[in-house]
């Protein structure tokens, strides 16, 4: 795979997911091109050797499989799991605040958001509305685009202790972003923001059932440093791996095996949600695969034949904070995939499922890296061990090298993304 190629078309995927429902939309959209079919959880499903499918729940989770030449119960699954989701501040169900003539917006921090980084920054709006009509409920995806609101810091002036005692935000006294000025003419503040929303939107305001929306900073993805080496975007964490799954069973080769991608939402709050990854989709998408072959009692033979990559951005060394690594594992930006261990369990790793994994990087000609937590540090988690519980099912953790990991624009390494789609690609052509 072109290196430079594969990191263009993922800024593009990046810019056109502001959201995790835009995330699955855009996948989905790939998907038809590539020959893929929708299929409904609430219908009955007809299979055959080679059938390309994908299955979206609750908007912001999407499942891809191609069936294998051979049924899953003989030759078990080939799947990668990432999650669509980013740490980011959402509207509540009440979105506007007056504070000091101000309209601003009410908002919520989701996951392990770096605050500091969403001040003085172009934030704009995204994600889905629930539309109440003569037909029902209808639900529509929208992206404000252009710069809306902004989360002022303040002067030094005023603040003459921040450069020494550092930013320090309280999440909800102090995040509301400024969108506007108001005057006592102006009345409720949420229905000027809901006015607001509908009128960007193109829907009338008294349509409004329901809101899932976050901020996102409208800075697109860009490359930067000498020769082009870092590549600077929102959301790295982790669409960057949702992006490296899709191109890894969109370029691999038909195989014996059934290739499945699962790509969840809610992971940076717990997976635990009727789309994410603690939930019974996956099982319930495997079990029906094999229930369409005509073996609905193959589930266990299949898993005990099945390998997971749960691919999830890792930490590479930082240039000027070293000393928060431990000193024997520095993964290095462009320094290819790096498996993650933790003796904790924190990640799914064994010996087995790292050797398997550092044999396909062999295969794909591509350098590996190790990453441990340091001892004296909590460690961060993923979908791994959540996906090793819930199938007994061997799962090695594994993600490309970044720094500012949830800050509201992080930074990665221009040639990471090829390399991890290649490997990608490799495993679900059933090479191990």
């Amino acid at each position: 795979m072109d290196q430079r190629r594969v990191a263009e078309d993922l800024i593009a995927f990046i810019d056109a997911s502001p959201s995790p429902y835009h995330c699955v939309a855009e996948v989905a959209r790939r998907l038809d091109g590539a020959g893929f079919r929708a299929l409904s959880e609430a219908e009955a499903w007809s299979l055959e050797a080679g059938a390309r499918h994908y299955v979206v729940r609750g908007d912001g989770s999407i499942v891809a499989f191609r069936m294998g030449r051979r049924a899953p119960a003989e030759s078990g699954f080939r799947l990668v799991g990432a999650h669509t989701d980013s740490p980011n501040l959402r509207l509540k169900s009440r979105p506007g605040l007056s504070r000091s003539g101000y309209l601003c917006l009410d908002v919520e921090v989701y996951g392990g958001a770096i605050l500091a980084t969403w001040v003085d920054r172009d934030l704009s709006v995204a994600g889905r509305v629930f539309l109440d009509g003569p037909d029902g409920l209808q639900c529509r995806l929208v992206d404000l685009k252009r710069p809306l609101c902004r989360i002022p810091t303040v002067a030094i002036h005023l603040d003459r202790t921040v450069n020494e005692e550092g930013l320090k935000l309280d999440r909800h006294k102090h995040l509301a972003p400024a969108l506007g000025l108001l005057t006592e003419s102006d009345g409720d503040p949420n229905e000027a923001v809901r006015g607001l929303l509908a009128d960007l939107g193109g829907f009338a305001p008294d349509a409004i059932a329901g809101l899932d929306l976050c901020l996102y900073d409208t800075a697109g993805g860009t490359f930067a440093g000498l020769d082009d080496a870092f590549l600077l975007s929102a959301r790295l964490d982790n669409q960057a791996m949702c992006h490296a799954a899709l191109c890894g069973l969109l370029e691999a080769d038909e195989s014996d095996a059934t290739s499945v991608i699962a790509l969840f939402d809610h992971e940076e709050v717990g997976s635990q949600s009727r789309q994410g990854a603690g939930s019974p989709l996956l099982r319930d998408l495997l079990s029906r695969l094999l229930a369409a072959t005509g073996d609905p009692e193959g589930l266990p033979r299949a898993l005990a034949k099945s390998y997971v990559v749960s691919a999830d951005m890792a930490h590479a060394v930082h240039p000027s904070r070293a000393d928060l690594h431990d000193g024997n594992h520095l993964p290095r930006l462009n320094g290819g995939p790096v498996v993650k261990t933790n003796a904790n369990q924190r990640y799914a790793t064994d010996a087995e499922t790292g050797a398997l994994f550092r044999r396909l990087c062999r295969e794909a000609d591509v350098p590996v890296q190790e990453y441990v937590h340091r001892a004296d540090l909590p460690c961060g988690s993923t979908i791994g061990p959540i996906t090793a519980a819930g199938l007994g099912v061997r799962v090695v953790d594994v993600g490309s090298p970044m720094l500012s990991m949830h800050s509201a624009r992080e930074m990665g390494g221009s040639q990471d993304p090829a390399m991890m789609a290649r490997v990608l690609s490799l495993f679900l052509s059933g090479i191990e």
